[in-house]
């Protein structure tokens, strides 16, 4: 009995051993399960905010364009001879007044020709007196019966071509005295030379070119304007519209450059068929200082302008860092502290500022400010104070950040 006891319990004593191993792989291999911890908490988002409120603004449409004379011509000569005066104002970049004299060609030959048409003017006037006295007195003896018809007829031809004659040689004191006149050659208006192209003892013909000059008491530049611009501004169509200011600055240095004031006059009528604009003149008034004494303005000069548009009524200035995809912001609202997304449409823009017309952003609400890379509807928000002493301001009204 005790022999089959001790044979038992060698024979479980194994199996123990084997449950007990097992027992023990199990409870080591088995994942210990984690305790369950609450929610993580989203953090809120942290963004600066403005103050949204409507306003009146004035657009300003900017532009640019090339300064340009509005008179300049090439004076030429008309008549044919050599140069013997080149008056010293006749030099590129100089001054004159109108009627100076600035070319002279030798007028001998004019001179000559006006004493020949003198000549021929006082013998037709003889001859003329004389043919007159012949056909008074052929008149007398006709009336007796004492000359033919004929004769009389001879006479009366006689009077006409003397006349003629008279008249032609008139005719050729007049051409010699304009030429004698020509062989001077004046400014037509007070300006400026551009360009000289004659020199002293130079043969030159009758359309020989001498050089181009300007008129200096207003200058012009043609400014492009969009399409988009043009529904801002009312261009002057007609003589009796008025003009529109603009401000015009230098475009290789704005900053620095001083500025001119001039005014819109007139539009080409037309639209550039290539780039879909409208280009407006805009006239400047002595732009060269000579009354005003203010910075020359050259020809030729590329300039900046800011013309005065129209006032738009009741928009709103969204600063353009916070416009997001051309059309989308973000609005906090300041007794919850919730943001969340809306688009908008323009009304204009520079490059400053958005400006909109829409009720919903008059009401109180304020505009994030912050760039933020997405920002869920109805996600809380953290102000980011603007300055000292702003956290005790909230949240009653943030730091107004627009104009």
């Amino acid at each position: 009995m005790k022999k089959a006891a001790g044979i038992l319990l060698r024979s479980l004593l194994p199996l123990a051993l084997l449950i007990g191993g097992w027992v023990a792989f199990y409870n080591l291999s088995r994942t210990p399960e984690k305790p369950q911890l609450p929610p993580a908490k989203s953090p809120p988002i942290r963004t600066r905010v403005s103050e949204l409120t409507s306003t009146d603004h004035q657009v300003l449409i900017q532009s640019s364009g090339m300064v340009e004379p509005h008179n300049q011509v090439n004076l030429s000569s008309e008549v044919a001879g050599k140069v013997t005066t080149v008056n010293s104002i006749f030099e590129s970049g100089s001054y004159f007044t109108p009627q100076d004299v600035l070319v002279e060609i030798d007028p001998s030959d004019y001179q000559t020709a006006l004493a020949v048409a003198t000549a021929q003017r006082n013998a037709a006037a003889s001859a003329l007196e004389l043919a007159e006295q012949e056909y008074r007195r052929k008149s007398e003896l006709q009336s007796t019966s004492a000359i033919a018809d004929a004769e009389m007829d001879q006479a009366k031809a006689n009077v006409d071509q003397a006349r003629s004659q008279l008249d032609t040689a008139t005719a050729n004191i007049e051409k010699s005295t304009r030429d004698i006149q020509r062989t001077r050659i004046r400014a037509p208006f007070a300006g400026r030379v551009r360009d000289k192209s004659v020199g002293l003892g130079q043969i030159v013909g009758s359309g020989t070119l001498l050089g181009t000059i300007f008129a200096v008491d207003f200058a012009e530049v043609r400014l492009p304007i969009s399409s988009r611009q043009l529904q801002f501004l009312d261009l002057p169509e007609h003589p009796v519209d008025p003009a529109i200011d603009v401000e015009l600055r230098d475009a290789i240095h704005p900053e620095s450059s001083p500025t001119w004031k001039g005014s819109i006059v007139r539009t080409e009528g037309v639209v550039d068929e290539n780039s879909l604009e409208t280009y407006a003149i805009a006239r400047i008034d002595d732009p060269f200082g000579i009354h005003s004494g203010n910075p020359p303005l050259r020809i030729g000069q590329p300039v900046t302008a800011t013309i005065r548009g129209k006032k738009l009524q009741d928009v709103v200035a969204l600063p353009r860092h916070a416009v997001r995809q051309l059309d989308r912001i973000y609005l906090v609202d300041p007794q919850t502290l919730k943001i969340r997304g809306k688009k908008i449409q323009a009304v204009w823009s520079d490059s400053d500022s958005v400006y909109v017309r829409d009720p919903e952003l008059a009401k109180g609400l304020w505009l994030a400010t912050t760039r933020i890379v997405f920002a869920p509807d109805g996600a809380s928000v953290e102000i980011i104070p603007e300055m000292e002493g702003l956290e005790d301001a909230l949240p009653d009204a943030p730091q107004n950040t627009t104009n």
